[in-house]
């Protein structure tokens, strides 16, 4: 896995394209399809117990808390 501080494979050039107003309603919402994937990444980096394990947890709490179980 990489290091958490590893973003070199992300092109974060690619969103100078979109103003802050689309960058906004763009970041807005997920679908409940991606608030699962984002929980369940979360979920699997608390369970490292590396330097991000602890903000995964909390996090992934949070977005529990917030979104409709799968089943």
């Amino acid at each position: 896995m990489d290091a958490p501080d590893d973003y070199e494979h992300i092109d974060l050039g690619a969103l100078d394209s979109l103003s802050s107003p689309q960058l906004g309603e763009r970041l807005a919402l997920l679908t409940l399809e991606e608030a699962h994937d984002v929980l369940r990444l979360l979920v699997a980096v608390a369970g490292e117990s590396g330097a991000l394990s602890e903000h995964a947890d909390r996090l992934a709490r949070e977005l529990a808390a917030r979104i409709p179980s799968e089943n």
